[in-house]
């Protein structure tokens, strides 16, 4: 999936990670990025057309899918870190974080699928984390866990139309999502993270592992299971 003459839609736009995506979107020749965000942003280049969009908000996705009818490329960032215990956090803000990390994602897809179709596939780009594949305390790793299964079964399911899904993980990125861990936590620059992750869509790949700590961390799991296998 080239991005030349492409039209983007970037969930979570104004954050970190999403202003990068629609920056290096713009650098290889997309003619239009959506910058779909819950909060306003001052945009300089003509090429943004901004969305009022919250991915938990149905209203707010079918309004979106509405107004990106020339669609080619829908990049699923928007996340939460949401509650930090599973058993004593507020149930409501865990539903939150499901909502946000994993049912919204998948409510975008099924509301533009049609549209990515009929524009001649197009591609579907899914931030996870390394943490897809390490449980941690709360609901964000488990919201990722799931949110990984839900690209790899989408990946079969949108095969048929063409659509590319390319499911991205990485580790702790330099943004404001972070700016509460401990001083020296390893961080890599949100601008390196997502020109990994653009080059690995335009390559046609299906996962990408964006830094060197997901590289290792992957290996080590491959080697677990090939481990057990023996």
């Amino acid at each position: 999936m080239k991005l030349e003459n492409s039209v983007v839609l970037v969930t979570g736009a104004t954050g970190g990670l999403g202003q990068e995506f629609v920056r290096q979107a713009l650098e290889r020749g997309a003619a239009k990025v959506y910058a779909g965000a819950r909060r306003d942003h001052d945009w300089s280049d003509p090429r943004v057309v901004p969305i009022k969009l919250d991915v938990a908000d149905p209203a707010a996705i079918e309004a979106a899918a509405a107004a990106a009818g020339d669609l080619t490329v829908l990049i699923n960032n928007a996340g939460i870190s949401g509650a930090r215990s599973l058993l004593t956090g507020d149930m409501t803000e865990i539903r939150a974080t499901y909502e946000t990390n994993v049912f919204g994602p998948l409510a975008l897809v099924r509301a533009l699928a049609p549209t990515l179709a009929a524009n001649g596939g197009g591609a579907v780009v899914d931030i996870h984390s390394v943490l897809s594949w390490i449980a941690t305390p709360g609901a964000y790793s488990s919201s990722k866990a799931a949110f990984w299964g839900l690209t790899n079964t989408l990946r079969l399911e949108l095969a048929a139309q063409g659509t590319q899904v390319l499911g991205a993980h990485f580790g702790y990125v330099d943004t404001p999502m972070t700016a509460h861990l401990p001083e020296g936590t390893d961080k890599s620059a949100p601008e390196d993270i997502t020109r990994r992750i653009l080059d690995a869509l335009e390559a046609d790949e299906k996962e990408v592992l964006a830094d060197a700590l997901t590289e290792s961390v992957h290996a080590g799991l491959a080697g677990l299971t090939t481990g057990s296998a023996a």
